[in-house]
């Protein structure tokens, strides 16, 4: 007897304008190679999926695109699993998915390392003032170099607001640089990361004594707006921020303030309250400011990565079998589901 068929859309945003996938596109073997699968490019590229995507395919391979029940409440409701490229989820409603028994997958592993590196490398640029200095160069300012000396590392004070996977892993490729390391995540024990060498502290504790301070929270709204004018209060004049989580973790007005007033010495940042920001965003004005926009991270190593975990867990559910990373796994359970999965 022949496998049931599933169809699988996959998101229009994997695709360049050359029509040229971002990612490797032997990663796309793994849908080919699997019997049980037949996909295409959902037609056109959008933000938010829509009811008419949900009904027309079982899976849905998503970039970054959002959902919300206005997608789902249709009777004729087909998708039954939601597998994320990245480890981000919070553009999709996960309370109104698992109502409707729509799995939820993301894929943390492949953004552990590349957002480790993407947070280190803010670290190191702005501490030898890479930015400034490679302006003074190309301007022709050589006799300002010695106006410029950067903060050395050895000693200083390296802090994770956060610290689950990505975390945990700036904080073990950081552990050369001889640095203390210390971060507050309610919701971590310190024996879960003592052999990090990490130091669990309190919140204002965290902003006080970070040289650099990087974001690793899940946006939310206990994070929402969470380092905002009391928080970037606390930090040293010496100070830098790296925003590299979600952009509305931080209050970019609040930011901006800090940064004019030189209150904090600079900032690094990948994510933005509002994306694409608008090029009129005064932050993007200032000198003390390194910015990136939400890429900084993407490698051809990454990108594989991305596609090759969110087709795995398609492959996954079309095998019948429960597909990695599972956000909402009160959903296997839905009706929606019809014990598809053993």
């Amino acid at each position: 007897m022949a496998a049931e068929r599933i169809k699988v859309g996959v998101a229009r945003s994997a695709l360049l304008e050359n029509g040229a996938t971002f990612f490797d596109p032997a990663a796309l073997g793994i849908l080919d190679a699997t019997p049980e699968i037949d996909w295409e490019y959902l037609t056109d590229p959008v933000r938010r999926l829509t009811a008419d995507h949900c009904a027309a395919y079982d899976v849905i391979c998503a970039v970054s695109e959002g959902i919300g029940p206005e997608a789902l409440g249709r009777p004729d409701l087909r998708l039954r699993l939601l597998a994320g490229f990245g480890a981000g989820y919070d553009t999709r409603d996960v309370k109104a998915l698992t109502e409707a028994g729509v799995l939820l997958t993301n894929n943390p592993n492949a953004v552990r390392r590349p957002m480790a590196t993407t947070q280190l490398t803010f670290v190191l640029a702005l501490a030898h003032k890479l930015l400034v200095k490679d302006r003074l160069t190309r301007e022709g300012r050589w006799t300002e170099q010695r106006s410029h000396y950067g903060t050395g590392l050895v000693g200083r004070t390296l802090g994770s607001l956060g610290i689950g996977n990505i975390g945990r892993e700036l904080f073990r490729i950081a552990k050369p640089l001889d640095m203390r390391f210390i971060a507050h995540d309610p919701f971590v024990k310190q024996a879960d990361v003592a052999e990090l060498g990490v130091t669990l502290v309190d919140f204002d504790t965290l902003f006080r004594e970070s040289d650099f301070l990087v974001t690793n929270v899940l946006l939310n709204e206990a994070t929402r707006g969470i380092v905002g004018e009391r928080a970037l209060g606390l930090m040293k004049p010496s100070a830098y921020l790296i925003s590299a989580a979600r952009g509305p973790v931080v209050n970019e007005a609040a930011l901006h303030r800090a940064l004019v007033e030189k209150r904090i010495a600079g900032a690094g940042m990948d994510v933005f309250e509002v994306e694409p920001t608008p090029p009129d965003n005064p932050i993007l004005k200032l000198d003390n400011v390194i910015v990136s926009p939400h890429s900084l991270c993407h490698t051809d190593e990454c990108n594989r990565s991305l596609a090759e975990g969110s087709f795995r867990a398609a492959r996954a559910f079309a095998q019948r079998t429960r597909p990695p990373h599972l956000i909402n796994p009160a959903a296997l359970v839905h009706p929606h589901q019809a014990s598809w999965i053993a």
